[in-house]
Formats: structure tokens, C-alpha cells, sequence
């Protein structure tokens, strides 16, 4: 296959990856609703072989590009906002695995290693140029920043039941830690720098994505709810409702990849409002889990459908304006 073949492939963003960390999210999701409310339909299933099929050619894809377009690939690893996509890549494969956990271990566990082993080198390299940058600037920063973060907090979800606990608090750990620190500092630019750019905005829903998945993770560690448990949880639904106070800025802004920002992060709110239904037995954690379940797998169905339409109209894997 010759290089003229492939005319958009060095222009494949490695953000497309977020679009399996939304798909996956969203089938564990739905995994977490049918055992909660004993639901003889599946609709996770589908939805995780789906992520999956997309990872895998994405993945394809990618690897034709750093085969070929190594100089192409070097410039994103080096750019202050695409570096922190690459662990997008290591965290869909730890949301693979716990999206097959429950069905297929042996898949999860090799899954969970693979993803578990590149998230650590990623999120290494990452700090490590965040530490000896030399062209970074405060505009450059952005909640995608959390990516190569949340990532650590995901291992507890498998490695805990596979038996490896302290391993998984290992990775807690630091996606706790980071997360505080980054947290103040993204804070400190939206409020006191100039506005995030409009292919951006949707980022902002990242700032969910960590204490919803530290929620579910930290029960996981310690199997069951504490004050510690609560915090973690009522942050990401306090954050929730203020960028649903901004509903109308988001409608305002014009389709493009990054939009799959909004995914994730409802996938992940949802999971930990599920698990707090399970934890309490609250009737108003049910309604909501279903709420935001429903409202997560329309933003993901719209999202299908915008990007479907995008690829065969040619706009996607274009060159930057």
C-alpha cells in the first residue's frame, strides 16, 4: 500500500482514541445498570465489542502512521496539549479490561497488564517533559492535562479483583495525588488566563472524569462507602451540575473530535451514582443513575453519528488549519 493510498493518515489525531474511553465507558455502564436492576437486555455487550473493534483500528492505523510518518508522530509527543493523549491509548485497554472483566477474566487480566504497564511508562514520560519543557505556556494548559492522571486511578477496577492490591494502590495513589495538584492549577488558568479555545471547551467535562473513577476505585480498594468515598463522590457530581449550568456555551460550539471529551466523563459519573445506588440503596441514586445513563448514551450516540458523518464527508485526519 503506497503512501498516496492513504492521503489523511498523518494527519490521524492520537485524540481519536478518546472515542473508545467514551464507548467503553459507556458499555460499563450499562454492565454496572443491568446488575443493578436485574435488566435482561443487554445492551453493554454490543457496546464493548464496538469499543473494541474501534481500538483495534485505530490502533492499526496508528502504527501505519509511526511506521511512516515517524516526524509526524514525534512533533505530537512533543506538543503541550496532544502529549497528554497519548495515554488515551493505555487507558482504553484498562477499560477494555474491566468492561470484560466480568465475562471474560483471562481477556481482562492480559488486558489489564498491557494497559496497566503502558499507563505507567506514558504517564512517566508525560511528567517527565511536563517537568523539562522548554515552550510550554499557561495557555497551553487545559483539563486534558488529567488524561495521562485518571488513567492510574482506573487500575483499582480490575487489579483488585485479580488480586493485586497493592499494585493497585500503587496507582491510586498517584492519580490521587496528581489529581489535587493539577486540579489547582487547571482552575488557576480558566479563572485568571484567557478562555479555553472553542475546540477545547468540551474538555472542560474532564474535570468530572477523576473523582467519579476515584470513587469507584477507592471502593473497590476498601469494599465499601466511607467519608473519604463521599467526598470523592459528591465533588464529581458538584462539578457535574455546574458544566450542566453551562449547557448553553457547550451547544454553542462546533463539532469536532475533542467533542468526544463529553463522553467519558458522563460514562464515569454515571458508573459512580450507580455505585452509590449500590452502596445505599437510595431511591434517588437509581433515578439519577438512569438519568444520566440515558443522558451519556445520547451524547455517545450523537457523537457516532457526527463522527460518522465527519469521516465520510472527509473532514477528520485533515491537516491544521
Amino acid at each position: 500500500m503506497s503512501d498516496t493510498t492513504l492521503p489523511r493518515l498523518p494527519y490521524l489525531p492520537i485524540s481519536f482514541f478518546t472515542s473508545v474511553m467514551g464507548l467503553a465507558g459507556l458499555a460499563i455502564a450499562w454492565d454496572r445498570a443491568q446488575t443493578a436492576f436485574a435488566l435482561s437486555l443487554d445492551l453493554a455487550t454490543p457496546i464493548l465489542v464496538l469499543s473494541g473493534l474501534v481500538f483495534a483500528t485505530l490502533f492499526a492505523l496508528y502504527l501505519i502512521k509511526i511506521q511512516r510518518w515517524r516526524a509526524t508522530v514525534a512533533a505530537e509527543l512533543a506538543h503541550p496539549i496532544t502529549i497528554n493523549f497519548f495515554p488515551a491509548v493505555s487507558i482504553s485497554l484498562l477499560l477494555l479490561a474491566t468492561g470484560t472483566l466480568p465475562h471474560w477474566p483471562g481477556v481482562a487480566g492480559v488486558l489489564w497488564v498491557l494497559g496497566s504497564a503502558l499507563h505507567l511508562l506514558l504517564t512517566l514520560y508525560v511528567m517527565g517533559v511536563w517537568m523539562h519543557h522548554e515552550h510550554f505556556e499557561i495557555q497551553h494548559l487545559n483539563p486534558a492535562w488529567f488524561i495521562p492522571i485518571v488513567g492510574n486511578v482506573l487500575v483499582p477496577l480490575v487489579g483488585v479483583p485479580l488480586g493485586f492490591i497493592e499494585v493497585s494502590w500503587f496507582f491510586f495513589s498517584i492519580g490521587i495525588l496528581f489529581w489535587l495538584i493539577l486540579f489547582v492549577i487547571v482552575l488557576y488558568r480558566v479563572l485568571f488566563h484567557a478562555p479555553l479555545a472553542e475546540r477545547l471547551m468540551p474538555t472542560l467535562f474532564i474535570l468530572i472524569a477523576p473523582p467519579a473513577v476515584a470513587f469507584a476505585a477507592y471502593v473497590q480498594l476498601t469494599g465499601g462507602l466511607d467519608p473519604f468515598a463521599r467526598v470523592l463522590y459528591y465533588s464529581g457530581l458538584f462539578l457535574t451540575l455546574l458544566l450542566a449550568t453551562q449547557v448553553g456555551r457547550f451547544l454553542r460550539v462546533s463539532f469536532s473530535l475533542s467533542a468526544w471529551a463529553y463522553a467519558f466523563p458522563l460514562a464515569a459519573i454515571t458508573i459512580a451514582t450507580l455505585g452509590m445506588y449500590r452502596q445505599t440503596g437510595a431511591l434517588g441514586f437509581a433515578v439519577l443513575g438512569w438519568t444520566l445513563l440515558s443522558l451519556a448514551s445520547l451524547v455517545v450516540v450523537y457523537l457516532l453519528a457526527r463522527t460518522a458523518r465527519a469521516v465520510a464527508g472527509g473532514k477528520i485526519c485533515m491537516p491544521a488549519s
